[in-house]
């Protein structure tokens, strides 16, 4: 970590303030009263979500398709609740009163009185459109209703209701109870009621809320998405992954993409063949690497959690490597910087040339709350307007990688991101 950069502390709290309001929506546009919420799924992000609303005194009634998943959905709520307790950050009045404020139930019918209704079902825009069908059908008028999709097109899935302007995304960080950011996901047809109640909403319930467009992964996972590709692509170029992991470390993420994925779990999305080795991660999975829950993945881990490298990952990128007819070289801690966040920048450039971010701030809000960017650097486009947007730009041509045009043009002029 380096000092921090002067004025990061005051552009953090005033990129904050800024977030919480919609540039285009009169100040003075009633809010719409939330009395009652609905969450669909009992799950890990149900429950961490239902949570945040009893928590601040909101009745919710939590649906799920079979009695076992609810009973194991409430059960870890409630050791959620004890834990907090036992940690000293509520008293156990207080937790037996948010545990009291939920109803648990399998009948769908159940969401009809609510006033706003989340989403939080499997990650499939098959399975989502078809829940807010059957929303739509029984949703009292007027009734919010939500998506916790962390990718999706918020506007496909509200194409499938009568009412598209009562839809929009929010999108919840896991830990749901516990991390503050929320992506409220304006759809072309989400109603300014009803996107203003939400943002203030998510004040109320302890989040930090960030508006996006409607794009592939949002603000957050969008830009996530070509430092992933970069880390996997200089894997293969001969770069050792605890140095892609470490070189994050050093500038002040909590952890790196490699000791990310292992927490996360590397058998997310595989397609469970192991005859069937298309990619590295297939090959992990093959080998059983899940990650920290089989104590293998990219590392070894031991009893403590405690990570070092491993051979049997080291050859598997080898081998890899190989096939790929990739060279092999020996590659710097400051290229791999460059190649980590230089496109991370490039593609928030994007994101606000497009719209997607009502400003570069947002940007900083989003990356801040939800993904562990260090604070000293006042976040991803103030850390880029002061080391130079020229130095960003003429780094990523270096290692031939696109610019954005806003991005480019901004160098050029010797201009800022705002």
């Amino acid at each position: 970590m380096s000092e921090p950069i002067p004025g990061a502390k005051a552009h953090i709290d005033t990129a904050r303030t800024l977030a919480a309001t919609v540039d285009d929506i009169p100040a003075n546009t009633a809010l719409l009263p939330i009395a009652q919420v609905g969450v669909i799924g009992a799950g890990t992000m149900g429950g961490g979500i239902t949570m945040n609303f009893l928590t601040a005194g909101i009745p919710v009634a939590i649906i799920e398709m079979t009695q076992e998943a609810l009973d194991r959905g409430v059960a870890t709520m409630r050791r959620n609740y004890e834990n907090t307790v036992k940690r000293g950050k509520m008293d156990a009045a207080a937790a037996e009163a948010a545990m009291a404020r939920l109803t648990p139930t399998l009948d769908f019918a159940a969401l009809a009185g609510a006033d706003l209704v989340i989403e939080a079902v499997y990650e499939s825009m098959d399975v989502k459109k078809d829940v807010f069908g059957r929303l739509d059908a029984i949703a009292k008028p007027g009734a919010i209703l939500a998506s916790n999709t962390s990718y999706l097109d918020v506007d496909a899935i509200a194409a499938c209701t009568s009412r598209p302007a009562s839809v929009l995304g929010m999108h919840f960080f896991s830990p749901a109870n516990v991390m503050k950011l929320l992506e409220v996901v304006r759809g072309k047809a989400t109603g300014a009621a009803e996107l203003v109640t939400v943002m203030a909403l998510a004040v109320k319930i302890g989040k930090v809320p960030v508006v996006s467009g409607v794009c592939h992964g949002f603000i957050g996972n969008r830009m996530l998405s070509p430092r992933q590709q970069q880390a996997n692509a200089m894997l293969m170029e001969g770069a050792n992954y605890w140095d892609v992991d470490d070189a994050l470390l050093e500038f002040g993420f909590p952890m790196g993409p490699f000791q990310m994925a292992d927490l996360a779990g590397l058998d997310i999305g595989w397609h469970r063949d192991p005859a069937r080795i298309e990619s590295l991660r297939d090959a992990l999975c093959a080998a059983g690497r899940w990650g920290q829950k089989t104590a293998k993945g990219f590392y070894d881990y031991d009893d403590s959690r405690q990570r070092s490298p491993s051979d049997e990952t080291k050859a598997l990128i080898a081998e890899f490597a190989a096939k790929e007819g990739k060279a092999q070289r020996a590659i710097s801690k400051d290229e791999i910087r460059e190649r980590l966040l230089y496109p991370m920048v490039s593609e928030g450039a994007l994101i606000l040339d497009e719209g997607i971010a009502q400003r570069a701030s947002d940007i900083d809000t989003v990356w801040l709350n939800g993904y562990g960017w260090p604070a000293w650097t006042g976040g991803p486009m103030y850390w880029a307007n002061h080391i130079g947007l020229a130095v960003v730009a003429a780094g990523l041509e270096q290692h031939g990688l696109p610019v954005a045009p806003l991005l480019a043009s901004l160098a050029a002029s010797d201009e800022t991101f705002r």
